[in-house]
């Protein structure tokens, strides 16, 4: 017998020599080792976790209101923040934004759960969680882009389009874990995706066919069926089962508490639902109420020039407007730049009412950025590329036009009717009764109260533009030119006496000026 073989037959031998005690002992023993590995990887539980309703289309306003109420979770405390989709889908900027903004959050879990649809933007929406969780019975997918054409008629984005979106969802489905063909099926109509195989290690995958082509070794997978969904001519859309069996989700939940249930939970959801705030902000967005703060703001600032000063017609301009653009900032549509371009259009208008009598440069350029801040205050966009895009345009255009004609029929009234309003009367300035006029006949003519009579000659003592001073003698009176702009020390004509207004010109040939 050879020196292996004996060593063979002693380790035959002593494997026969234990007792079925000591192998029920080895055997426990593997059982505890496996337990206590088991033990150093406990399910995640979290502690606090926020609910955020994520309800109906895509739109500025309801990502701005999504921002607020995801800051909202983070001062909460939250260390699980679930989105609760329910939606249709929208515009695909705003969708895009949701989905990098959820991968972005590093101080929690995210989780995106659908009852019952997440489709086109909303499903984008929900790529950017750590996790997707869907009633089994749920809608997922169908994200191929759209845009309104002309004829109102809904068509397929241009390839252009469809080529940056298949990237993004790409890239956030690899960020996620989650199939990328499969993602990117959702939004290309053309993509057939398979399961595939690798003969060497045997991992399972979804892969299209241009992707087993670009693998390192596109040989070791061994092609299957394709995936249903992913027809041609059709866009992948999946219910929640189908979604986990394919790996598009991590789960199924058929409500609030099997979802807390997976979790772990102990307290209930906080739930963050709309407030006063979300709903004044939706309300002020609507294009009947911004209307009518264009035209009662617009109406303020006409009484408020018709009778200058700090008063009511200012504060009244300056609160519409203020509430207009707060809304809009709040609605997700507004910026800065708008905020400046209309108080540069006030500006201008008013150097045109008291500095550049007539209209002219200064009041075309003011009326034209007033009416650009309003339409940009109102879209997210600076030129429309998408049939959507234009909708929006015209639709602010129409009544920042509309509001422009019911101001001008406002106008009109009260240029008529003001003084015979009890209340209004009183902020119109009327030339003084016959009895108290500061103006008076005499037998030398019309007499200023300050002893000034038509066609007397003096000195400009401050530039006339057009308001002034003017010096008669060693009397200085208060005077205003007929339109012409006059420098000081240059010689005057009194031209008019009306009530207290006295108007002079510059005497023809008089080049003197003062120092």
């Amino acid at each position: 017998m050879t020196q292996e073989k004996r060593r063979c037959f002693n380790w035959m031998a002593f494997g026969r020599s234990l007792s079925p005690s000591v192998l029920l002992l080895c055997g426990l023993l593997l059982l505890g080792t496996a337990a206590v590995r088991g033990a150093e990887d406990p399910p995640v539980r979290y502690s606090r976790g926020v609910l955020i309703r994520f309800e109906g289309p895509i739109t500025p306003m309801l990502k701005a209101y999504f921002d607020r109420k995801l800051e909202l979770a983070k001062a909460k405390g939250a260390d699980l923040v679930v989105i609760e989709i329910e939606s249709p889908g929208g515009f695909l900027n705003e969708s895009e934004a949701i989905a990098r903004t959820l991968l972005d959050v590093d101080w929690a879990h995210t989780v995106a759960y659908v009852p019952k649809q997440a489709l086109s933007g909303a499903a984008i929406a929900a790529l950017g969680c750590d996790e997707i969780v869907i009633n089994p019975h749920a809608a997922f997918g169908d994200a191929g882009p759209i845009f309104l054409g002309e004829d109102a008629l809904f068509r397929h984005a241009p390839e252009k389009i469809r080529s940056h979106l298949a990237r993004v969802v790409r890239d956030l489905a690899e960020q996620t874990g989650r199939p990328p063909a499969l993602a990117e099926a959702m939004v290309d109509m053309g993509l057939i995706v398979y399961r595939v195989e690798n003969t060497q290690t045997g991992e399972v995958a979804f892969m299209s066919d241009a992707e087993i082509e670009s693998a390192q070794n596109p040989e070791l997978w061994k092609k299957g069926k394709p995936v249903l969904e992913s027809r041609e001519d059709k866009f992948l859309e999946v219910n929640g089962l189908r979604a986990v069996e394919l790996g598009l989700a991590e789960g199924n939940a058929s409500s609030r508490e099997e979802l807390r249930q997976r979790y772990g939970l102990d307290d209930e959801w906080i739930v963050l639902k709309p407030t006063g705030l979300d709903t004044a902000v939706y309300v002020l967005n609507w294009p009947l109420v911004t209307g009518l703060l264009f035209v009662i703001g617009m109406v303020a600032l006409y009484i408020e020039f018709s009778a200058p000063g700090i008063g009511l017609g200012g504060l009244t301009a300056l609160l519409c407007f203020g509430i207009f653009f707060w809304s809009r900032f709040l609605g997700g549509t507004a910026e800065w730049l708008d905020v400046v371009l209309f108080a540069a259009g006030v500006v201008f208008l008013l150097v045109e009412l008291f500095v550049l009598p007539g209209f002219g440069i200064a009041g075309v350029v003011g009326l034209s950025l007033l009416l650009i801040s309003l339409v940009m205050a109102g879209q997210t966009f600076l030129l429309p590329t998408t049939g959507r895009e234009l909708h929006t345009l015209m639709r602010t255009l129409l009544v920042v036009l509309g509001s422009g004609v019911a101001f001008t029929c406002a106008a009109f009234a009260i240029s008529s009717y003001l003084g015979e309003l009890p209340l209004l009367g009183r902020m119109t300035l009327r030339p003084p009764e016959p009895s108290t006029a500061v103006a008076i006949e005499s037998g030398d003519g019309v007499v200023h109260h300050s002893g000034v009579r038509l066609g007397d000659v003096g000195v400009s003592d401050s530039p006339l533009r057009p308001a002034g001073k003017a010096r008669f003698g060693d009397q200085y009176v208060d005077v205003v030119t007929d339109g012409l702009l006059i420098e000081k020390g240059v010689s005057v004509r009194v031209v008019t006496l009306r009530g207290n207004r006295v108007v002079v010109r510059e005497v023809e040939g008089d080049s003197s000026h003062s120092e």
